[in-house]
C-alpha cells in the first residue's frame, strides 16, 4: 500500500459546482474507483485561516490565523513539517501564501518562486503570488501548466507530501460570483487538467485528495457562515478503507491526520482523527 499522498485544493470551489462540472472526478466516484463527501469548511471561511486548518488539523480560532492580512508563521505542529522531521519529502505548487505560513520567513518575490531547501518545512516549492491581479488579468496561468509543474516535482523528486493549489477559481468566483459560467467553466478546467494528471499519480503509487478551502457566494465572497461558503466536497482515490458513510458530512479538520496517516508518520502531535477512523 502507498505511503506517499497529493493533496489538491481548489480554492474557492463549492460543493455543488464541484459535482456539477468535474466530470472526470464524479466518472471515477461514479465508477466505484475513488470516494466523494460533503465536507464544511471551519470559520472563518477564508483562504489563508483555512490553509492552516487543512495542515494542522485545528480551526483558526484554535491555530491562531484568522485572517488573510495577518499571515504568521506556523508555530504549531502541521503536516508540512511533521513529514520533515519523520524524514519525509515535502513538495508544494502554491500560492505564496503557503511559504509565509509554512515556512518560516516572508515570501521574497525575487528570490523564493523556486526553492529547493530542505531545511525548508517545504523542501521543493514553486510558488506564485498574483501580484495586481484584478478583473481585466486575473494573473493566473493555465491550470494544466500548474499541473505540470506538479507533475515535474513527482519525476523529480518523488515527495511524499504534494500539495498542489489552485487559486483561478476563487479569482474567477470573486469577479464574476458562483453563478455565473465564467466561475463553472473554471471548476471544469482544473477537473480537465486533472484528468490528465491523476491517472499517471495513481500509476506511480500516489494516494489523491481533492478539495477546497472554501466555497463561494453569489454575491462573489466568503469568509462568513453561509451553507454557499462552507460546503465543498472531499474526494479520495487510494486503496483504503475509508470508515464514513457516503451520506456523511465531513469534518475539514480531519485532513491534516489522513494525510499524516497516508503516510505512515506515528506519534506526531496533529490530531489523530482521520479519514479511516472517523
Amino acid at each position: 500500500m502507498s505511503n506517499k499522498v497529493i493533496l489538491v485544493v481548489v480554492d474557492g470551489a463549492g460543493y455543488d459546482s464541484m459535482l456539477s462540472e468535474c466530470g472526470f472526478l464524479e466518472g471515477l466516484v461514479e465508477a466505484g474507483k475513488g470516494h466523494r463527501w460533503l465536507m464544511k469548511a471551519c470559520l472563518p471561511s477564508l483562504s489563508a485561516p483555512l490553509y492552516k486548518t487543512l495542515h494542522t488539523g485545528l480551526a483558526p480560532v484554535d491555530h491562531g490565523l484568522t485572517s488573510n492580512e495577518v499571515l504568521r508563521p506556523a508555530t504549531k505542529p502541521n503536516v508540512f513539517s511533521s513529514a520533515r522531521d519523520a524524514g519525509k519529502t515535502t513538495a508544494a505548487v502554491a500560492h505564496s501564501f503557503f511559504f509565509d505560513i509554512f515556512c518560516g520567513r516572508p515570501y521574497d518575490r525575487l528570490l523564493d518562486i523556486e526553492t529547493d531547501d530542505e531545511s525548508l518545512a517545504i523542501q521543493h516549492g514553486r510558488y506564485y503570488s498574483m501580484e495586481h491581479y484584478n478583473r481585466a488579468n486575473a494573473c493566473q496561468m493555465a491550470e494544466i501548466d500548474l499541473f505540470a509543474q506538479a507533475h515535474t516535482l513527482v519525476r523529480k523528486h518523488g515527495p511524499d507530501y504534494l500539495l498542489v493549489h489552485s487559486s483561478s477559481t476563487d479569482t474567477i468566483g470573486h469577479f464574476h460570483t458562483s453563478d455565473s459560467a465564467q466561475y463553472r467553466f473554471q471548476i471544469w478546467a482544473v477537473d480537465n487538467a486533472l484528468a490528465r494528471v491523476l491517472p499517471l499519480w495513481r500509476e506511480l503509487g500516489y494516494e489523491v485528495l481533492v478539495t477546497a478551502d472554501h466555497g463561494m457566494t453569489t454575491d462573489g465572497s466568503h469568509g462568513g457562515t453561509s451553507e454557499l461558503a462552507r460546503r465543498v466536497a472531499f474526494y479520495y482515490f487510494g486503496d483504503r478503507d475509508a470508515a464514513p458513510d457516503a451520506d456523511c458530512i465531513l469534518d475539514q479538520r480531519i485532513v491534516a491526520p489522513t494525510l499524516m496517516s497516508i503516510m505512515g508518520v506515528e506519534g506526531h502531535a496533529l490530531p489523530k482523527r482521520d479519514l479511516f477512523s472517523a
